[in-house]
C-alpha cells in the first residue's frame, strides 16, 4: 500500500546559459529553485449497484473527482477486497486455547502507514474505544466481555483490531492494529475494571439528590469540562487513526455522553470534523444497555427531597438526563456515518454491524490543484462513469490545512496535544534537559525540571517598544509501571526584551525550570516547548529513576549532585510564567532556593574559568547516632587521572529539626587557574562514625 499522506515536492529547475563556453562560463551561469507543495487528498469509496452489490474491476480512469467544481486528476485507484477472507476465524475459548497473559503495555502509538507496507491491505480496521471514565464498573465489565466474546468468535481473517482506552489523563493506545487474537484476549483481560472513576458527570437539576446542605458547589462548570475532555479525547484517537488511510471503525463505549447545553457543541464539532478528516466512523454502543428506570431514580441516588417530587419534575429530569445522554451517541454516529447501538443487552451485537458494515470498496488519491492553507473546508463530489445510477458512499470533504500564523487558540491547543502524543521526537526545537531529586519527607521527593532552549533558534517580534517572544511548555510525567500520567505541566513563558537583552538572545540559552513531587519509582518524563510566533516544536522525552533513599543500607543517603555557575535573584526572571502563583509555591520547596536567590543548574555542564562552579547535593542521616557527629565531604578535579584540584573538607552535622537530618552541602569552587579542557568531578562524602562514605563523579567542561 502506498504511504497515503500530505507530502511536500520540491521541484529544482537549474537553468543554464543556451550554450557553455569555459568553465568560468558555466560557473557563473545561474541557479533558480522552485519549490512545488501539493498536498495529496485520499478518498475511500464505496460503490454499489442498484441491488446493492458492489462494482469491481474500476480504474482512476473511471472516476471523475470535483473539489468545489474544481475537476481533479486522479493519481491512483486501489481496490480494497474485504469479501474474499469474510469467514470468521475459528472460535476460540478457554476450553480449547489458554490465552497468554502478556506483560502489561505502556502506552503505544498507531503505526503510520508507510509506502512499502502491505498490512493493511484487503484488511478491515476496527479500533475498539473504551471511554472508562464514562462507565460505571459493571458497564466496563459488560463491555469488555462483549469485546472478547467478539475477538473470540466474530473476528475473521479480514479484520485488524486495535484496541484504545480513555481513563481520564490521556488516551493510551493498548494495541497497534493486530490480527493476533492472543494478544488481543490478553489486552481486554488485563483491562482493570474500575479504572477512570471519580471523574463522570454529576446533574445539577431537578434529578439531583438532596445532600442536606444548606449551600454547595455548582457542578455546571465541572460538567462542562469534563465532557470537553472527554470529547477532545476521542478527537485525538480519530487524529492517530487518520495516520492510516483505509476505512477505519471506532467502536465508541460509553455510558452515555451527555452535552450541558450548548457550551460544548464546539469540541462536539471539532471531534466529528477530525473524524471525517481522518476517515474514521464512529459506531457508538451504550454499555447500560436495556435500561428500565424508576420514575424517581433508582436506590444508588439520593431522594430528591424537593417539591418537584410531587408535580413530576423530578421525574421527567430523570427522563430528560437519560436521553440527552444518548442523544450525543446518536449524533456522533450518525454525523460521521456510523449507527448508534442503543437499549440492546447483546453488546457484541453492536461491534458486529459495525464489521458487516464496511465491505470491498476503492481508495483514490489526488493532489489538490487549491493549494492555499486556509483551513476552510473543501467541498468533494464523485462520480463513476458508465455507472450513472451507482450508489457512492464517499466522504463528502475535508478541511484544509493552516498556517500556524491563522491557528485559532483551539488549533494551537490541538497541535500540542497532537506533538505530545507522537512517539518520534519533532526536533524543529533544539531542547536540553537536567533532571534532579531531593528528599522532602520520607516518601516524597521534589524533582526539579531545567530545561534550556538556544535563544537563536527563537523567533522575535517587535511589540510596545520591546522585544518579545512567546514560548509554550508542556510536559507529562508517566509511571513506567503502571503506564499512567502522575504529574504534568501546561506553561506559557513571555519572554519580554530590550534592544540591548535582545541582540544577547543569540548567544546565550532560555531556561525554563519547574518542579514535580513524586513517590520513588521508574519515570518517563516528555517536555515539548514550541515558539508561538513561528510554531516550530522541539520535544525531549527520557527516563528517569527516583531512587528509595530509605531502603539505603551500604552507603551514605545522598540527593542528585547539582553543578551550576549562576545564582540569579527571584526577582530577576527574563520571562513572566503564567502560573506565577504555582512558581512560588515550587520555590518554598525548592532546595535550589536559598537566601532569595535560586541557583542555576547546568544542563551541559560547560563552565567557564572566569567564573565560580556552585556544587550542591544534600545528604541524609535518618538514624541518630549519639552525640550526632557529623559528615565529612570534599570536591575533587581530575585530569587524565591525575587530581588537579581539591576543596578543603567540609563538616557538617544532621538536622536535629528534620527527621531525615538532611545536611545541605554546599561547595564553590575557583577554577580561574586551571587550563581549558576536560575533567572528571568527584564529591565525597565520608560517615567517620558509621564506616559509610559515598561518590558522585561526573565529566565536565572547562572553557575559557
Amino acid at each position: 500500500m502506498r504511504r497515503l499522506s500530505f507530502i511536500l515536492f520540491p521541484l529544482v529547475a537549474i537553468f543554464a546559459g543556451a550554450q557553455q563556453i569555459g568553465q568560468n562560463k558555466a560557473a557563473d551561469a545561474p541557479q533558480v529553485t522552485l519549490t512545488v507543495q501539493s498536498q495529496l487528498v485520499v478518498e475511500a469509496v464505496a460503490v454499489k449497484d442498484k441491488q446493492g452489490k458492489f462494482i469491481p474491476g474500476l480504474t482512476a480512469k473511471d472516476f471523475t473527482v470535483t473539489e468545489d467544481g474544481v475537476p481533479q486528476n486522479v493519481r491512483f485507484c486501489e481496490q480494497e477486497n474485504l469479501t474474499t477472507n469474510a469467514e470468521p476465524l475459528p472460535a476460540s475459548t478457554r476450553a480449547t486455547e489458554d490465552v497468554k497473559i502478556y506483560n502489561r503495555l505502556a502506552r503505544t502509538q498507531i503505526a503510520p502507514e508507510r509506502m512499502e507496507d502491505e498490512r493493511y491491505k484487503n484488511r478491515r480496521l476496527i479500533a475498539l474505544y473504551f471511554d472508562m471514565v464514562g462507565m460505571r464498573p459493571d458497564d466496563q465489565m459488560r463491555t469488555l466481555n462483549a469485546a472478547e466474546q467478539f475477538v473470540r468468535t466474530q473476528m475473521t481473517a479480514a479484520d485488524l483490531v486495535a484496541i484504545l482506552r480513555y481513563q481520564g489523563g490521556s488516551v493510551d493506545v493498548l494495541q497497534d492494529f493486530s490480527a493476533d487474537r492472543n494478544h488481543l484476549l490478553s489486552i481486554l483481560e488485563t483491562m482493570v475494571v474500575g479504572e477512570g472513576q471519580g471523574m463522570a458527570d454529576t446533574v445539577d437539576d431537578a434529578s439531583s439528590s438532596d445532600t442536606g446542605a444548606a449551600f454547595g458547589q455548582d457542578d455546571s462548570e465541572f460538567n462542562i469540562f469534563n465532557t470537553d475532555r472527554q470529547l477532545s479525547a476521542l478527537q485525538t484517537a480519530a487524529h492517530q487513526l487518520g495516520q492510516v488511510n483505509e476505512k477505519k471503525l471506532l467502536i465508541y463505549f460509553a455510558g452515555g455522553l451527555r452535552l450541558n447545553g450548548i457550551d460544548n457543541q464546539a469540541q462536539l464539532h471539532a471531534t466529528v470534523d477530525e473524524a471525517i478528516r481522518a476517515g474514521v466512523t464512529f459506531w457508538t454502543v451504550d454499555a447500560r444497555g436495556l435500561v428500565a428506570q424508576a420514575p424517581l431514580g433508582d436506590a444508588t441516588h439520593g431522594s430528591q427531597g424537593n417539591s418537584n417530587m410531587y408535580t413530576g419534575g423530578s421525574a421527567a429530569a430523570v427522563s430528560t438526563n437519560f436521553q440527552q445522554s444518548q442523544d450525543t451517541l446518536y449524533a456522533l454516529a450518525s454525523d460521521t456515518g456510523g449507527k448508534a447501538y442503543l437499549d440492546n443487552n447483546d453488546l457484541d451485537r453492536g461491534i458486529v454491524q459495525a464489521q458487516q458494515s464496511l465491505s470491498d470498496y476503492y481508495v483514490l488519491g489526488y493532489y489538490a490543484t487549491n493549494t492555499a492553507k486556509n483551513g476552510k473546508f473543501r467541498r468533494i463530489k464523485i462520480s463513476v462513469a458508465g455507472h450513472p445510477d451507482a450508489d457512492l458512499n464517499y466522504r463528502q470533504g475535508y478541511y484544509a490545512d493552516k498556517e500556524f500564523s491563522k491557528f485559532t487558540a483551539v488549533d494551537k491547543e490541538r497541535q500540542l496535544e497532537d506533538a505530545l502524543m507522537l512517539e518520534d521526537p519533532i526536533t524543529d526545537l533544539t531542547i536540553a534537559m537536567e533532571i534532579d531529586y531531593f528528599q522532602i519527607n520520607r516518601a516524597e521527593y521534589f524533582v526539579p525540571i531545567i530545561v534550556k532552549i538556544p535563544g537563536h533558534e527563537l523567533a522575535l517580534a517587535k511589540r510596545g517598544g520591546y522585544e518579545h517572544t512567546l514560548i509554550d511548555f508542556v510536559g507529562e510525567v508517566k509511571d513506567l509501571v503502571g503506564g499512567t500520567t502522575v504529574q504534568n505541566v501546561r506553561d506559557d513563558v513571555n519572554i519580554k526584551l530590550s534592544d540591548v537583552t535582545a541582540a544577547e538572545l543569540a548567544k546565550r540559552p532560555i531556561e525554563y525550570d519547574t518542579g514535580f513531587t513524586l513517590l520513588p519509582g521508574k519515570y518517563m518524563i516528555k517536555f515539548l516547548a514550541r515558539d508561538d510566533e513561528t510554531g516550530r516544536i522541539g520535544t525531549y522525552q527520557t527516563t528517569f529513576v527516583i531512587p528509595n533513599l530509605n531502603k539505603e543500607a551500604q552507603r551514605i543517603p545522598i540527593s542528585a549532585v547539582v553543578l551550576g555557575s549562576q545564582r540569579v535573584e527571584l526577582n530577576q526572571a527574563l520571562y513572566d510564567a503564567a502560573k506565577a502563583k504555582d512558581r512560588i509555591k515550587e520555590d518554598a520547596v525548592n532546595p535550589l532556593v536559598q537566601d532569595g536567590k535560586k541557583l542555576i543548574p547546568s544542563v551541559t555542564r560547560v563552565f567557564s574559568t572566569t567564573r565560580q562552579i556552585y556544587v550542591y547535593l544534600q545528604a541524609y542521616k535518618q538514624t541518630p547516632s549519639p552525640g550526632n557527629p557529623p559528615l565529612f565531604a570534599f570536591v575533587t578535579l581530575y585530569r587524565a587521572g591525575a587530581k588537579v584540584f581539591e576543596t578543603s573538607p567540609m563538616a557538617i552535622a544532621p538536622s536535629t529539626a528534620s527527621r531525615l537530618g538532611t545536611m545541605p552541602l554546599s561547595f564553590s569552587l575557583g577554577v580561574n587557574g586551571l587550563p581549558p579542557g576536560e575533567y572528571d568531578c568527584q564529591v565525597t562524602i565520608l560517615d567517620p562514625s558509621t564506616q559509610k562514605a559515598n561518590f558522585w563523579h561526573a565529566p565536565i567542561v572547562l572553557v575559557e
